[in-house]
């Protein structure tokens, strides 16, 4: 038998002044094994509402209730600290002799033991209620010990013996004792008497005067009812055994609605997994908590729970390890299994987690399915795990998005170690997401309903069914009828009905026909609406995108009828696709199939909207939307998650949408390279394909999915009250900065699409002499990445500052150049396309191999030729970015000169860049001068190749000036150097002012040349003392 004992509360407890701030508790004891409850602090009256169970087989035993306070300062030679305030003991005889064997909520008086010849004293009272349960010639343990306590409140508790739980199954037996019957029935008439004369009175006084106690009494006789006696032993798998044979009464539970955390087919029978996953005392969860740093670990056993469905059900507790964020906490887990055939299993997991913020109102649910999987051709079985999580809130919070996305971060890191770890026992089939996408597919579109079942569907209802029967029944009645006589205001060819039900008949039909004609011609509409999207295949080679839009609910509804006629248009990189329209329906079921056609680059974003259909001329109402970033999402979430819309009317009515989507690469690493062939026209640059090490690392410092690339990363500044030095990394699809600073590290990335602007700001001296770009995104958008921004305008809009890079001209340009191929339409790529066949074959500015066009190319003639006298030495220090240099260039009107170190491109070959504004007085139009210059060793000197294009003047994207200097060495002087510089203008695009661009451009730089040679030769003259030339 049990002995359940509910330690309720205590009044008037005799504490000392000296005691009145330390905690009070109650100790229990039956036999040799004692529990206690936890300590409440500063209060004469404390509540404990705990519950207490004790296996007990002896009837003359008795209940030892003993209260003390907790004293923390005792001395140092004492054993113990705690003062005894008092003590009741209540015999179990008593309780059997009770209604129902439970001892309703009864007042016992506290009294200390007598000391000497003292008087016990009054030390307070206690509440408790106790009931026993079970047969009393059923023994099943050796031992007389106590279960664990549920307290409603309070913190864990240490226990002096150890615990077993409340309807432990795999307890042994040992033989009964005999109970003497005289000595039982004597018992039972003494406690008769004493209810007669009310000498109990007390406990009908509390329940008069509150109502908690007979609410928890309710609750747990209601809790007891639902205890099944487990057999007297019984292992983990005979009681999987035993459901398989109660099987017909279980159902597989659906697919929870907050997501997919794992869906991966393992090489492993489903009773193998099973046993791997949830047999007591398995090394999976242990090597499970040590990888994730989980202690105080316990698993209660599996225990029979009956109600309207038997099922097993354990207890597990531990201790979750702390974050950054949150201290370490203690979380339950409740275990029920659901279904257990022998191939297929359901176990459902109750979290709750009542320590950390919040942790009351929530509670998250786990689902493992355990289904049989593909037959493979070793033979061998399969089996796919599914685990499905969601989120019940039992009050509203204002934090409850901040806390649905940190549970959702926190259980996809702590499932990506659980699937890592499962791998190691069991290993994952390759090919189960392929398979379970076109699974899949082919499943909805065996569902998918034609329009012949939609029309059955839509006017099977008693409109229609009326209006055909009341039109049949006229006809009938017409061909039946014989022609009447002319009356009233009748004449030939006009027949009036000739009584007022006539009148009201005709009118009741031709309300029903207009009715049914307007539902026809709705349909009809709605089928013509709906277009060609669904079944079409995508076209073309590169990233296909497959949503299946599988069903909605609780859409909202504007009509009167309080249905909508919804349908949901789907949207990804400027293309479009619309699914049906559903007719009259707040949960419509779809089961189409919609293919966007291949894409040069992965998509970020999936934007949907749904609509109401009112006709082909009416504007359609918005019921809601929503957007996905495949960023954010793994590939397993992807293929099956609820959407909740967003918008005025869906929030209302919570609407979701169930979709599956799949994100494919049809032609592998080849549209990457084809991605990276088209940047590079854009940037000037060759840009390589990342090695799959370098992008792994990028993927998981960022936490993006498989199928993101690297392009290229600089190391810069991110500008905000301080400058931070970090690195930032340009993908396909994201802008993202790393900085890692004594440990404090900065990270966040936003999307190319969430860009609005992005700004070259000239060199100051706050950016230490070297320009910085200023990126500025769209309102609202990347509110995650918003810690790394400078500012934020009145707009909403955040602006991100870098600057410091090693080379500005790549990064900006190559920037530039990912920024609009993510945001042009394809309208205006196409037009970006044909302008740029021309140029196939040229390069403008740095490859690494025929960056710079030859003389002949450009059409080079000399401008200049001059022996200085100074040597060559001193000469090239014009080409250096020194002061020489900034002096020369800053008198010809250069503004913002900035140049970058040489760099070595090829064997003996250097390039660096350069950019300038001309001021006023050299260009009227000003704009801004971007530079490349390469130089090479000669025999006797260098040879400096310069390409200059300009921007911001009339017809500069039209050409580039080509620069050659070749400075030499004379045979017959030491102190002096030759130099000629030739000048020639490459045209990219024909104009009618070509020649006179060309006359022009020619001019202005032979004088210039001149002038900038003769101020270089007299600097170096100034600054060389004259022995040095002698």
């Amino acid at each position: 038998m049990r002995l359940y004992v509910y330690v309720l509360e205590a009044r008037d407890l005799p504490l000392k002044d000296s005691q009145k701030l330390s905690g009070s508790y109650a100790k229990l004891q039956v036999g040799k094994y004692k529990s206690r409850t936890r300590v409440v602090k500063k209060t004469l009256n404390p509540v404990w509402n705990e519950e207490f169970v004790f296996r007990v087989y002896e009837i003359d035993e008795e209940l030892v209730v003993s209260v003390s306070v907790s004293d923390d300062d005792f001395g140092f030679f004492n054993v113990s600290g705690d003062d005894l305030l008092g003590r009741v003991r209540v015999p179990l005889w008593s309780v059997v002799a009770e209604e129902k064997q439970t001892l309703p909520p009864t007042w016992f008086s506290l009294e200390k033991p007598k000391m000497g010849k003292s008087m016990a004293m009054d030390c307070g009272k206690i509440l408790l209620t106790m009931s026993l349960h079970g047969r009393s010639n059923n023994t099943s343990a050796i031992h007389l010990c106590p279960a664990h306590s549920r307290p409603n409140t309070g913190d864990p508790k240490e226990w002096d013996s150890p615990t077993e739980s409340t309807r432990d199954m795999l307890s042994p037996t040992a033989p009964s004792r005999k109970i003497p019957e005289g000595k039982k029935l004597m018992k039972a008439i003494k406690s008769r008497l004493e209810r007669l004369f009310n000498k109990n009175e007390e406990s009908f006084t509390y329940e008069s005067r509150t109502d908690d106690s007979s609410e928890l009494s309710s609750t747990i006789s209601d809790y007891e009812d639902c205890i099944e006696e487990p057999p007297s032993s019984c292992s983990f798998e005979e009681a999987i055994d035993l459901m398989e044979s109660r099987a017909d009464e279980q159902e597989m539970p659906e697919i929870l609605q907050g997501g997919i955390l794992l869906d991966r087919t393992y090489v492993v029978s489903s009773k193998d997994l099973n046993t791997l996953l949830f047999a007591p005392h398995s090394q999976f969860r242990r090597y499970l908590a040590e990888l994730q740093g989980t202690t105080d670990l316990q698993e209660g056993p599996w225990t029979w729970k009956s109600g309207q469905i038997s099922c097993l059900t354990r207890v597990v507790t531990y201790t979750k390890a702390a974050t950054k964020l949150i201290k370490a906490v203690k979380a339950i887990e409740e275990q029920t299994y659901l279904r257990a055939d022998g191939r297929e299993f359901a176990v459902l997991i109750n979290v709750s987690t009542p320590d950390v913020p919040y942790g009351n109102c929530f509670k998250v649910e786990l689902l493992y399915r355990m289904m049989p999987g593909p037959e493979l051709s070793s033979g061998e079985e399969s089996t796919c795990l599914v685990i499905s999580w969601s989120m019940n809130f039992y009050q509203s919070t204002v934090m409850r998005g901040m806390i649905e996305g940190g549970a959702r971060q926190g259980l996809k890191e702590s499932f990506e170690q659980f699937a890592d770890l499962l791998a190691q026992n069991y290993s994952p089939l390759d090919s189960a997401e392929p398979a379970n996408k076109e699974h899949t597919l082919t499943t909805l579109e065996m569902e998918y309903q034609s329009d012949w079942e939609l029309a059955s569907e839509y006017f099977w209802n008693f409109t229609v069914f009326s209006t055909i029967f009341m039109g049949f029944y006229v006809l009938v009645h017409i061909l039946l009828s014989r022609p009447s006589k002319l009356q009233g205001l009748e004449f030939i060819g006009l027949d009036l009905p000739d009584t007022f039900g006539e009148v009201i008949t005709c009118g009741i039909w031709v309300l029903l026909v207009e009715r049914v004609y307007n539902m026809i011609l709705h349909f009809v509409q709605a089928r013509l609406r709906r277009g060609s999207d669904h079944g079409i295949k995508a076209q073309g080679d590169g990233w296909v995108l497959t949503v299946a839009l599988i069903e909605g609910n609780n859409l909202a509804s504007l009509d009167s009828t309080g249905f909508s006629d919804p349908y949901v248009v789907f949207t990804c990189n400027g293309k479009t696709r619309t699914s049906s329209v559903k007719l009259q329906t707040p949960d419509p079921q779809w089961n189409e199939i919609l293919e966007f056609d291949a894409m040069e680059e992965p998509p970020s974003v999936l934007d949907m909207e749904i609509f109401d259909f009112d006709g082909p001329f009416d504007q359609a109402t918005s019921l809601g939307h929503a957007e996905i970033n495949f960023l954010k999402h793994t590939s397993t979430e992807l293929a099956d998650m609820w959407i909740s819309l967003e918008g005025k009317f869906s929030q209302a009515s919570q609407s979701k949408l169930h979709l599956r989507i799949f994100l494919d690469n049809n032609k592998g690493v080849e549209t990457i390279k084809e991605y990276l062939t088209k940047m590079e026209k854009e940037v000037g640059k060759k840009l390589n394909l990342r090695s799959p090490h370098r992008n792994s690392t990028f993927q998981k410092l960022f936490g993006l999915p498989p199928e993101e690339f690297l392009i290229n990363d600089f190391s810069c500044s991110l500008k905000r009250k301080m400058p931070l030095q970090g690195r930032l990394f340009l993908s396909v699809r994201i802008v993202g900065f790393y900085a890692n600073l004594f440990g404090h590290k900065t990270k966040f990335f936003f999307l190319w699409e969430d860009i609005e602007n992005v700004q070259v700001i000239p060199p100051s001296l706050a950016s230490m002499g070297s320009p910085s770009l200023a990126i500025v995104l769209r309102k609202g958008r990347g509110i995650d990445a918003r810690h790394g921004a400078k500012s934020q305008d009145e707009e909403g809009r955040l602006r991100f500052h870098f600057q410091s890079f090693v080379s500005f001209n790549v990064a900006s340009r190559t920037i530039m150049a990912s920024w609009r191929t993510r945001t042009l339409t394809p309208e205006q790529k196409a037009q970006v396309a044909e302008e740029q066949q021309d140029l196939d074959g040229k390069s403008i500015l740095v490859e690494d191999a025929g960056s710079f066009w030859s003389i002949e190319d450009a059409n080079m003639s000399k401008v200049y030729s001059a022996e200085l006298p100074v040597n060559i030495k001193s000469l090239m220090e014009m080409f250096d970015g020194g002061n020489l240099e900034h002096k020369v260039m800053g008198k010809f009107g250069c503004l913002n000169y900035v140049t970058t170190e040489w760099e070595a491109v090829r064997h003996d070959v250097y390039e660096r860049h350069l950019c300038y504004k001309f001021n006023r007085h050299v260009s009227i139009f000003g704009g801004e001068v971007t530079t490349a210059q390469q130089k090479t060793p000669i025999a006797k000197g260098w040879i400096l190749d310069e390409v200059m294009a300009l921007h911001d003047v009339p017809f500069g994207d039209h050409f580039q000036v080509h620069f050659r200097y070749q400075i030499e060495t004379p045979t017959s002087v030491s102190n002096a150097c030759q130099c000629d510089v030739y000048v020639g203008i490459a045209w990219l695009k024909s104009t009618k002012f070509q020649q006179r661009i060309t006359r022009n451009i020619a001019e202005k730089f032979t004088y210039r040349l001149k002038e900038i040679f003769e101020l270089v030769k007299r600097e170096i003259l100034l600054a060389t003392p004259h022995d040095s030339f002698i």
